[in-house]
């Protein structure tokens, strides 16, 4: 029975007990015939006027704070800063719709319920109620089953299917009758909806997911940004490399991944920079990119969007345009490139310390609605033309760069050359010339003239919550290898023109990839310095890569890459044993 809706009869003590004399004044007013005082009587004005002053209050006030607001952002005024008068109007805003809500918000609930819940508690009887409510009416335990029946709560609201068990659900969502992605929604329990969803893959395919865990995760958390449909999740150990000692300070670098010798190489490469006095970073660009494709019907017409979008007489307005989709969006600068009757407009700006692909486009959008009224026989291909360029290999990334461009180097002294990297500083510089330069132009390599660059920053970037797709331009890197000091050191730098790092934002706020953040001193956004932690993110990607560059080469130098993979890299443990 479900005690919310229904209460129990009460048995002959209590209800003895019930029809005792009541003691207390306050009963005693509630069980005459009198009408009890409303609220409204209280006030000072008749009712409509009040409420006509509160209504008048509260659009004033919210029309004037808006065009202040307005006016904040066309002057690129942070909107956080508040006058005298601004405040006064907040707190006059808040405190008419408190009113408000109050008035209208409690009868509209309670009128609500009562439509819903003919059978609901009769709320005129207070001291019933709570004299029931204080019996032993407690739920039991949470059955913690993957697929059991759900006992709900006391007093909890119902959810639409709480006639059916899981079972039944499942039976359900393979029959077709429950779509799956509709779990989250119906149940409002995200982890049962995994469960259920997890049982009818299993039945649906006749394959065991034994082996993939499904307690210990917040799928709350993943709800409506990083993951729909959720089974489950795959477990990557995180290793620590370093200390890597960069522009005077040490981080320990979180890496997240299944290659054995990664972690270990890289701690290494930390290992003989931090003894030869650190690295330093220099970021040289900041700017996300997007690039959408506009249609014209003719190549002139086209021509004279690309004409207006270079005259910089036009770009002041345009970047007001686009700068009030964020208070961190800014427009740097605009490209064009002309192909037939097609124009593609390739937007470069400021995101904060958010990866920002998201910022941007919102800004994009405001631009394209701003030129279609100039234009309006321009045709919006797509938001993206391809000419961003995001998750794909581009030259256009790799010579004007996207995300943070940053360059890190590292004077190795000869001695840590040879007893920390086992090798020599002339046989480093012979194999990054023949390998890492003319190895990668013979294969045409598009960015990829390093070693495995690839490597640490997908390590790093499962590890803080960074899109694992952008991999792809964020290991663009050119890796250069002098000897200095007639021969005796080595001067070795990474050049990386398009990290793509955020500190907010997607997975970031899990809490894993959150802790290894903190981890790095990166989390979230830095109010006293807006894209500082996202380009000392940045920073810290260069270094690693600088860092594993510099041992995986020492190793293939030495002759000692393949020792030490079957030492580190090859699993003693038999395969066939493990549950498929």
């Amino acid at each position: 029975m479900d005690l919310r809706r229904r209460p129990p009869k009460p048995s002959h003590r209590n209800h003895h007990l019930l029809k005792q004399p009541q003691k207390s004044s306050s009963a005693a007013i509630r069980r005459s015939p009198s009408p009890a005082p409303k609220a409204s009587d209280a006030l000072p004005l008749p009712l409509y006027l009040t409420n006509g002053i509160f209504f008048t209050l509260f659009f004033s006030v919210a029309y004037y704070l808006l065009h202040r607001w307005r006016d904040k952002i066309r002057s690129s005024t942070p909107l956080h800063v508040v006058t005298l008068s601004e405040l006064a109007a907040i707190l006059s805003l808040i405190a008419s719709f408190i009113y408000l809500l109050g008035f209208f918000g409690i009868d509209f609930v309670q009128s609500f319920i009562a439509r819903a819940s003919h059978d609901a508690w009769d709320i005129e009887d207070e001291d019933e109620t709570r004299f029931l409510l204080n019996q032993d009416c407690r739920p039991a335990p949470c059955l913690n089953s993957s697929i059991s029946t759900s006992v709900s709560r006391f007093m909890d609201p119902p959810t639409p299917l709480t006639s059916q068990d899981d079972e039944d659900l499942v039976k359900s969502v393979v029959s077709g009758d429950i779509p799956s992605y509709s779990l989250e929604s119906r149940l409002g329990d995200c982890h049962r909806a995994a469960s259920i969803r997890r049982e009818a893959v299993q039945r649906l395919t006749g394959r065991s997911l034994a082996g993939l865990p499904l307690d210990g995760f917040d799928y709350d958390s993943i709800l409506g940004q990083c993951c729909e449909m959720p089974i489950g999740y795959v477990q990557i150990p995180v290793g620590i490399a370093g200390p890597l000692l960069l522009n005077g300070c040490e981080y320990s670098v979180p890496m997240a991944t299944t290659e054995g010798c990664l972690v270990a190489s890289t701690n290494r490469g930390c290992k003989a920079i931090y003894a030869s006095g650190g690295a330093t970073t220099v970021l040289f660009r900041d700017g996300m990119t997007r690039a959408p494709v506009v249609k014209f019907p003719t190549a002139s017409r086209a021509s004279e969007l690309l004409f207006f979008l270079e005259e910089p007489a036009n770009f002041d307005t345009l970047a007001v345009v686009f700068n009030k989709s964020s208070r961190f969006a800014r427009l740097q600068k605009i490209q064009c490139s002309l192909a037939g009757r097609n124009l593609y407009i390739r937007f470069s700006c400021g995101t904060g310390d958010a990866m920002g692909m998201n910022m941007v486009s919102k800004g994009v959008q405001n631009v394209l609605e701003f030129l279609q009224d100039e234009f309006p026989d321009m045709e919006v291909g797509g938001i993206s033309g391809n000419f961003c360029s995001d998750k794909k290999p581009a030259a256009v990334n790799w010579i004007q760069g996207r995300g943070k461009s940053v360059v890190c180097e590292a004077m190795i002294s000869g001695e840590v050359v040879e007893k920390v990297l086992k090798t020599s500083v002339s046989a480093l510089v012979e194999l990054n010339m023949i390998k890492n330069l003319t190895g990668s132009a013979i294969a045409g390599a598009l960015g990829g003239f390093n070693a495995h660059a690839a490597n640490i920053v997908s390590a790093i970037f499962i590890a803080t919550g960074q899109d694992p797709a952008q991999n792809i331009e964020s290991s663009h890197c050119i890796t250069m290898m002098e000897a200095i000091n007639d021969g005796k050191d080595l001067h070795i730098s990474v050049t990386m023109p398009c990290i793509e790092v955020g500190t907010v934002g997607g997975g970031t706020q899990l809490a894993s990839q959150s802790a290894c953040l903190n981890l790095l001193g990166v989390k979230g956004a830095c109010r006293e310095s807006p894209a500082s932690n996202s380009r000392l993110l940045a920073a810290i990607v260069a270094g690693s890569v600088l860092a594993g560059e510099l041992s995986l080469m020492s190793a293939i130098a030495s002759g000692q890459l393949v020792k030490s993979h079957m030492k580190y890299n090859r699993s003693i443990r038999d395969m066939s044993t493990v549950t498929s």
